[in-house]
């Protein structure tokens, strides 16, 4: 049997040594009669161990960095078996002393090879593949804050192909013919026109997935566009699609963004290439990126159509019967309610026929009838009856309107709440919580079931980001997205206006719109502003008063960013979020005047350079939770001296999010006895919590998910006597739970998901007799199993594989 040769991370090859030994055994076999049958074991062994070593082989390609000194000491017993089986053939028949020590040695030699590949290589087989997913994780990880960067620097729209997150009716031909438009040598530049709410994105989602398009083209991109473009984030996430192992480009004006387009499309001019341009509102926009290359190809959805385009293909209203399916799809779902009786066929085709085939109208109104009794769908009926959804933008808005009568008000006041967010947003649902909680005067349990409601309507999408508690209470909200179809978003503005509580900018513009300038006191019973800018300067905004705004809301994308004057006259302000979509964090001032916000209570910051806290010279008396996310806060942090419970006297909540450079928690922040929740999650460069954590007596909710910098937690955690959830999930190299972890007498959930250099627990665990639950891995979940005779309450949970679906990324689409 042919033997290849195994070389080992540090250039060891077995291969040759082994190779050697069985030709020295085939040689003085016939001579060293004596030791026939011990040779003979000895050959079989090592014809045995072949496989093993080819499945070494194959770990051992894949990793190369691992050292195993093992192996060197194998080497060396496989070269000592070859002098010693050259020994045999000369040791004479008498020599009784002699053949039996050989022999021994021989024995020896068999039994080292056999607990080598029948132990030690098993154990290291596992190891390896424990490196492996380990590399695989990290990877993922890598990915994952790829992402987030890429969302950070987008400031309108997705940064990549949209999911099909719902059935889908009457497409297929539309799709056929489509494609057959694309593959015409005529055309580079194809738009695909209807009014908004008929499904364009969705034809463009089934052709940007579609085989036939994957085989045609090499690179395939899609990009939304929304109506208020920024031309440098469009370019940026054109890069990082184009590119995705290069840095993402930062630029300083359109003009360079223009340039940095056409190298490019140089660079792969002999590629074919198809960029999808969603939701394009100007025809400007789109003859930025044409450029006449062999192969290039655009796709353009649009509500209008366009001078630029070669042909055009016009979307039409679904016909009568695939107008059913879908509003039957959205009014009765297969998992229904058995009590409920149907409204008869003529009422439902009615209320079909008023939303004349729009996909939108008939899922939205459909939702909202579900399980609704009869006098609704009448009513329904009657109000459609009243309108035409075609002959403006307002009677379509009027007419999925309709869907929200029947929600309660304080569910209708969070709708119009949406609209408060950039066109084509991911929003954060845990921004929206803090905002309803404060507006509306009700608890995160129930601003959350307000969310659930929405997404039951079809008024939102929810994407979770974890595949572990996303959307708890006590999990991880910041793993929980929303986004919105641009009709709805127009129609929680429409609504919002009707009201004069929201006032929403939705250019971005560098000063206040004229009609905002020439109102006398325009803002009186104004209680949420929400503005996304460009670059904002102080002598813009000077005249802007809001006597009764509790919430305001901040985008920019800006390499430098002054906060309006007007926030000084702010009073009543509770909530606070500032989102910069640039690519450089722009340091913020407005934390160092907290004397202007005497009822601040939530702030949420993005993307940007928090300043020495050092500098703030007054407490936040009312402030209750703070959230950093993709934030710089070495500097705000760095010998950081201020009296922490002084200045933040009424916190409660802490959660910092992808900020790569915290290193380290001031020890102050210890002082914080009263905090309840403290979140830290994908903050890599996290190496160790202070001792002095253990002062937090109050604290309630750990979580420390993916700090791979993490090799254990500090002893004094068993001082949490209120803690009830602590999460290390993702902690790649957390290496023991703490010794005192039993005193934790009132933990109820543990999660160690993919802790995997955890492989031991502390006897002390036997003391958690609350626990209810632990979420782990199957390996770890085989520690924990011995443990449920005592710990009646356990249940162990092992999620669901790593799903990346919610990138938006087609993952059998990334060679192309």
């Amino acid at each position: 049997m042919a033997w290849q040769a195994l070389q080992f991370p540090l250039g060891i090859l077995l291969g040759p040594p082994a190779q050697e030994l069985q030709r020295v055994i085939l040689e003085v076999l016939h001579e060293a009669y004596h030791f026939k049958n011990y040779l003979e074991q000895l050959k079989s062994t090592i014809e045995s161990i072949i496989p093993r070593i080819e499945e070494i082989d194959r770990l051992n390609a894949l990793l190369t960095q691992q050292n195993r000194p093992e192996i060197e000491r194998l080497k060396v017993e496989l070269e000592k078996g070859q002098v010693l089986v050259r020994k045999c053939s000369s040791v004479p028949s008498w020599n009784i002393f002699m053949k039996f020590r050989n022999s021994k040695k021989i024995l020896k030699l068999d039994k080292i090879l056999l607990r080598f590949f029948q132990i030690d290589v098993p154990v290291n087989i596992w190891l390896d593949n424990k490196h492996i997913l380990v590399d695989l994780k990290e990877t993922i990880r890598k990915f994952n804050e790829l992402s987030l960067k890429t969302e950070s620097l987008r400031s309108d729209g997705p940064s990549s192909c949209p999911q099909l997150r719902d059935k889908v009716f009457g497409l297929d031909v539309p799709l056929m013919e489509l494609k057959k438009l694309l593959f015409r040598e005529d055309v580079m530049v194809l738009g695909l026109c209807a009014p908004g709410g008929c499904g364009k994105t969705t034809l463009a989602t089934m052709l940007y997935r579609d085989t036939d398009v994957k085989d045609r083209f090499k690179t395939i991109c899609f990009l939304s566009i929304s109506s208020s473009p920024n031309f440098k984030g469009i370019v940026q996430r054109l890069s990082e699609q184009m590119f995705p192992n290069h840095p993402v480009p930062q630029f300083l004006s359109d003009e360079e963004a223009d340039m940095k387009l056409g190298n490019m499309l140089t660079l792969i001019e002999q590629q074919p290439i198809l960029l999808v341009l969603d939701d394009v509102w100007e025809d400007s926009v789109v003859q930025k990126f044409i450029f006449r290359e062999k192969g290039y190809k655009i796709l353009v959805t649009s509500r209008t159509e366009c001078q630029s385009f070669d042909s055009k293909y016009f979307m039409k209203m679904l016909s009568d019967t695939n107008a059913v399916a879908l509003f039957r799809h959205s009014a009765f779902p297969q998992i229904g309610n058995g009590n409920y009786e149907e409204p008869d066929r003529d009422l439902q085709n009615n209320i079909v026929r008023g939303c004349r085939g729009l996909p939108l109208a008939l899922k939205v109104i459909g939702n909202s009838l579900r399980w609704q009794p009869v006098k609704v769908w009448q009513n329904t009926e009657r109000m459609l009856s009243n309108c035409s959804i075609f002959e403006s933008q307002s009677d379509l808005l009027r007419c999925l309107a309709s869907s929200l009568n029947y929600l309660n008000k304080k569910v209708q006041e969070c709708f119009m709440d949406l609209g408060s967010f950039p066109e084509d947003e991911r929003i954060p649902a845990s921004s929206l919580i803090d905002i309803w909680v404060e507006l509306y005067d009700i608890d995160e349990l129930d601003a959350y079931i307000n969310l659930l409601e929405l997404s039951t309507r079809n008024l939102v999408n929810l994407i979770e980001i974890t595949s572990g508690d996303a959307g708890q209470i006590d999990g991880n909200m910041d793993g929980l997205f929303v986004t919105q179809h641009d009709l709805l978003r127009d129609l929680a503005i429409y609504r919002s206006r009707q009201q004069g509580t929201r006032l929403i900018m939705e250019r971005r513009e560098d000063g206040p719109p004229k009609r905002w300038r020439e109102q006398e006191c325009p803002f009186q019973n104004t209680r949420l502003v929400s503005i996304s800018t460009g670059e904002m300067f102080m002598p813009n905004w000077c005249n802007m008063h809001f006597p009764e705004a509790e919430v305001l809301i901040l985008n920019f994308s800006a390499t430098k960013y002054t906060l309006p004057s007007f926030m000084e006259k702010m009073e009543k302000l509770k909530v606070l979020i500032i989102k910069n979509f640039g690519g450089f964090c722009p340091e913020l001032d407005c934390l160092r005047t907290p004397g202007h916000f005497p009822n601040l209570r939530r702030v949420r910051l993005e993307n940007s350079l928090i300043p020495s806290l050092n500098e703030i010279t007054m407490p936040f008396k009312n402030l209750q939770k703070i959230s950093l996310f993709m934030c710089e806060v070495s500097q705000a942090l760095r010998n950081c001296n201020i009296n922490f419970p002084y200045m933040l006297p009424t916190l409660v909540e802490i959660n910092i999010d992808y900020c790569k450079d915290l290193v380290e928690l001031p020890e102050g922040l210890c002082d914080l006895v009263h905090l309840k929740r403290l979140g830290i999650s994908n903050c890599h460069e996290l190496l160790a919590l202070p001792q002095e954590i253990g002062c937090m007596k109050d604290l309630e909710v750990l979580r420390l998910h993916a700090c791979t910098g993490l090799l254990e937690l500090p002893d004094s955690i068993q001082k949490f006597q209120k803690l009830r959830f602590l999460d290390i999930s993702d902690c790649l190299n957390m290496e023991k739970l703490p010794e005192g972890i039993g005193k934790l007498s009132r933990l109820e959930k543990l999660n160690m998901k993919q802790c995997w250099g955890v492989r031991g627990l502390p006897s002390s665990v036997m003391n958690l007799v609350d626990l209810k639950e632990v979420i782990c891995d199957d390996e770890t979940a085989n520690l924990w199993e011995p443990l449920q005779w005592h710990l009646r309450k356990l249940k162990i949970t092992v999620p669901r594989e790593i799903n990346l679906s919610w990138l938006g990324v087609d993952l059998e689409n990334l060679h192309h």
